[in-house]
């Protein structure tokens, strides 16, 4: 198997290692393999791909969308580094507020699969990061929501107190005030 796919300390989010051919020519390595994912309970189809560039210190989230549009998301950063994000927000999950975070990179190319019912973020580590991921449902301006980046329930440990967030990101509510999955 091309994959090592590890669980996280919060039911749901995985982390995913792709096995990587290297040689004097450079490197090749699957990024996704349907069967892999299946085998792995990744079962969700993948619809929509966006990519994004940020600056070193830009924080980019904490962004879902509710039914019917909520998204699993397959996220991966092809040149810099992250610091990415996911926070439960199921009210059911007893795992809800908590949230887990892993430096994903060019160099470890690791996938960080984060499925509904999770609000996602990141935030940049290193100047001119592009970051790919794939979402299981399109894009759609009313189901789109997000939690403040600095909730103090969740108290998020990123690595910097001052990131560069959109005016949107800043006027994000606190996750006690926002729409949260059933």
């Amino acid at each position: 198997m091309p994959f090592v796919f590890e669980a996280t300390e919060i039911d749901g989010p995985i982390l995913i290692t792709p096995r990587i051919f290297d040689d004097s020519r450079g490197h090749f390595f699957e990024n996704y393999k349907r069967s892999d994912y299946h085998a792995a309970g990744i079962v969700e189809t993948f619809v929509q791909g966006n990519s994004s560039r940020s600056d070193r210190h830009v924080l980019r989230g904490l962004h879902y969308q509710i039914a019917p549009s909520a998204q699993a998301k397959l996220v991966r950063c092809v040149r810099g580094a992250i610091f990415d994000v996911a926070v439960d927000i199921r009210a059911a999950s007893v795992n809800f507020g908590r949230w887990i975070g892993r430096e994903l990179s060019e160099d470890n190319r690791q996938i960080l699969y984060v499925p509904a019912g999770f609000a996602h973020g990141f935030l940049a580590l290193g100047e001119c990061t592009e970051v790919c991921y794939d979402v299981s449902a399109e894009y759609h301006l009313e189901t789109e929501r997000g939690i403040a980046w600095n909730d103090p329930d969740i108290a998020i440990n990123w690595p910097i107190s001052k990131p560069l967030l959109s005016e949107k990101d800043l006027n994000y509510p606190r996750l006690a005030n926002a729409g949260v999955f059933p």
